[in-house]
């Protein structure tokens, strides 16, 4: 037996869904794949009361109740459903009762999930009495979310937009403009304001202030907008600023992105896919970040700064240039190259033979005695290291606006990070 949940939890949790549930008990719990439960029948069960009077029978629709029951347990604790779902019963297929259930006897009720989508699923289920099948039938389940749950001290004002299956809690507040998508999941006192839509399953940790105006000075309460992907984590004390007229009109952040304790994005920004922020990095205005960047603690990038695809910035380093894509920067005033991520970019399933194409073109323009234009031009004659990784780190840094961090470490600091 596996399980991902304490099963007395599991089912302690289904009663309160369930004020009557037909299961007594759960056996095993392999989440998301199987559940196996017992239901003792005893006579004194309200449906034996004037049913088949003198031959007392568990009615064949109840026994499909109860696997549903259970189904409904088992679909409802899998990994990604979603909070404040509910499930129901959308058709039976192929049912066969082959005996009698009378008082006296233990139901082993089983279910095991088949194919399923976002809001339908099917399930095997079978009903025991000892080793005998009593009845068994496919089940075709629906699954649907509740409307958002918002707590009473919660202030929600009356134009905002809220999804389904989102909750709201204690002492939060939410201005007019604001659009939360559905399952997202809105800590206690956060303010959430402006023009700012956030996408679905987002999870905001209590103190957040996400979408206030910016701290620009130029600022003079025009309408502009913060645009907030799926899926992102904001921890506590985040903040993220939206965007000025002069800068473009929005903040942006994809999604999947994590932003830890104290974090803050300023206005403009734009943030793609899949980053990590490490707790009290900072972003000033105008600043890109690209995919799969990882912003250690502590760092803070300069307005108009742009961090490259798969860049791994040191914790406590300053970033005034382009940080370059696949490398590792760290350190403050002048922050240094520390060649490339390797680790991280071999975590993200780059072969080795791009990984080491890449590592050859870091040396061209950090240990060779060429400047930037001649070993940009020796990397693109080199056909051995032809990829697109190298292609794009090279037109990275030709577009660069605000020069790139091409400065290479000591030895001295190298052996220091090493050490760390």
């Amino acid at each position: 037996m596996t399980a991902s949940l304490n099963i007395p939890i599991l089912l302690e949790r289904f009663c309160y869904r369930y004020p009557s549930p037909l299961v007594d008990a759960v056996t095993e719990y392999d989440a998301g794949r199987r559940l196996v439960a017992v239901k003792n029948v005893t006579v004194n069960e309200e449906f034996f009361q004037g049913h088949f009077p003198g031959v007392p029978l568990m009615p064949g629709v109840l026994m499909l109740e109860s696997l549903s029951q259970v189904a409904a347990m088992l679909l409802l604790q899998r990994e990604g459903a979603p909070p404040n779902a509910r499930v129901y019963l959308r058709g039976v297929n192929d049912a066969k009762f082959r005996r009698q259930v009378v008082p006296g006897d233990r139901l082993r009720l089983e279910i095991s999930l088949g194919r399923r989508r976002t809001s339908l699923a099917r399930a095997q289920a079978a009903a025991y009495v000892g080793d005998q099948m009593v009845a068994e039938a496919e089940l075709l389940l629906g699954l649907v979310t509740d409307d958002a749950q918002i707590d009473p001290t919660a202030i929600v004002a009356s134009g905002a937009q809220i999804g389904r299956g989102t909750t709201i809690g204690p002492h939060a507040v939410i201005g007019p403009e604001v659009r939360i998508g559905a399952n997202c999941r809105i800590g206690a006192s956060c303010v959430i304001d402006g023009w700012t839509e956030i996408g679905a399953d987002c999870e905001i940790y209590p103190f957040a202030s996400i979408g206030l105006v910016p701290q620009d000075l130029k600022f003079r309460g025009e309408r502009t907008r913060l645009t907030i992907g799926r899926r992102n984590i904001f921890r506590e004390f985040v903040t993220i600023h939206r965007g000025t007229q002069g800068g473009g009109g929005v903040t942006s952040i994809g999604d999947r992105n994590v932003f830890m304790a104290y974090v803050h994005v300023a206005h403009d920004c734009h943030v793609g896919h899949d980053t990590i922020f490490g707790n009290t990095a900072t972003l000033g205005g105008h600043v890109t970040v690209e995919d799969f960047v990882n912003v250690s603690a502590g760092s803070g990038v300069h307005q108009f700064c742009r961090l490259g695809r798969h860049a791994f910035i040191g914790g406590y380093s300053v970033v005034t240039k382009d940080a370059l894509p696949y490398a590792r920067t760290v350190g403050s005033r002048p922050a240094r190259i520390y060649g490339a991520n390797t680790i991280g970019l071999m975590r993200r399933g780059f072969t080795q033979d791009v990984v080491t194409k890449l590592k050859r073109s870091f040396r061209y323009l950090l240990q060779s005695k060429l400047n930037t234009t001649r070993a940009l031009q020796q990397i693109e004659q080199d056909r051995s290291l032809a990829c697109p990784e190298v292609q794009y780190l090279i037109e990275f840094i030709r577009t660069s606006e605000r020069g790139v961090i091409l400065r290479r470490a000591s030895r001295r600091a190298e052996e220091v990070v090493a050490e760390e």
